[in-house]
């Protein structure tokens, strides 16, 4: 089979193109991959590709901008033009534009760090982040992405969503507090139900509480945005006072959401 050839899969049974598979799936290891630049050989064995092909694939990525490598040729990293792409998404989406203003609004009324993410499969990926003043404050970047069972704007986005959409588990625990069950993470989503919105108590990451409203612009949601709060920082008056400022957030997001006709429906 040739490295352009079609082979089986993709949406509504449309034959997917090897050579675009390919390419695809190594930029994706390598942004996985973060700081740690990856060998010829590593990437070859870890996507069960020749090393030939996987060089002159490497090769052509570069020419175009889309990988890099160091002085010596023989690491390889993510490149420039991923990140080019990725600013224009969320330059080019009306639903990150229209709630950007609210996110500072949010952020200036509680002091606290603010986010707006998307679900991902059973990931979110942060589209958005305004950063606490605040000497102790969470840092998130954007394009980052975490577990959606480990944090508030995931769960936030998975209660929206039947149980049975759960993976059976084990899941992977960041922190002691991470469910990692299916039962246990059940439970919560029902709990979020009833309140309204989601609340991750050091389960994504060890000393910060997180408070997840889903935004119901879309059937189900898919996006979300929450506060996060060091323990240090965190009274119960604090605490309500960040529920009443992020349910008010979510309504006026939600009341003034981009759509109608002639706008794209993305999916």
């Amino acid at each position: 089979m040739s490295e352009t050839s079609e082979t089986e899969g993709g949406a509504g049974g449309v034959r997917e193109v090897k050579s675009a598979a390919r390419t695809v799936d190594l930029l994706e290891l390598l942004a996985a991959r973060g700081d740690r630049p990856a060998r010829l050989q590593e990437l070859a064995d870890e996507l069960k590709i020749p090393r030939s092909s996987m060089y002159a694939l490497l090769q052509t990525l570069i020419t175009r901008g889309w990988v890099r490598t160091d002085t010596t040729g023989s690491l390889y990293g993510i490149g420039i033009r991923a990140l080019l792409t990725g600013t224009s998404y969320l330059d080019t989406d009306p639903r990150v534009r229209a709630v950007r203003p609210y996110l500072d609004e949010a952020s200036e009324a509680l002091g606290e760090t603010i986010h707006l993410a998307r679900l991902d499969g059973m990931n979110v990926a942060y589209l958005a982040t305004r950063e606490s003043h605040e000497y102790l404050r969470t840092i998130s970047r954007v394009g980052r992405r975490l577990p959606a069972h480990a944090g508030a704007l995931g769960k936030a986005l998975l209660a929206e969503r039947p149980d049975t959409d759960l993976p059976d588990g084990p899941y992977e625990a960041l922190t002691p507090h991470t469910h990692t069950t299916r039962d246990s993470l059940a439970a919560d989503l029902a709990a979020v139900r009833a309140r309204g919105y989601s609340v991750d108590r050091e389960e994504g990451v060890p000393g910060i509480i997180g408070f997840g409203f889903a935004l119901h612009y879309d059937t189900p949601p898919h996006d979300a945005i929450s506060c996060s709060v060091p323990v240090a920082r965190l009274t119960p008056a604090h605490e309500r006072r960040i529920v009443t400022v992020m349910t008010e957030t979510r309504a006026k997001i939600e009341a003034t959401s981009p759509g109608g006709a002639g706008a794209p429906i993305w999916r």
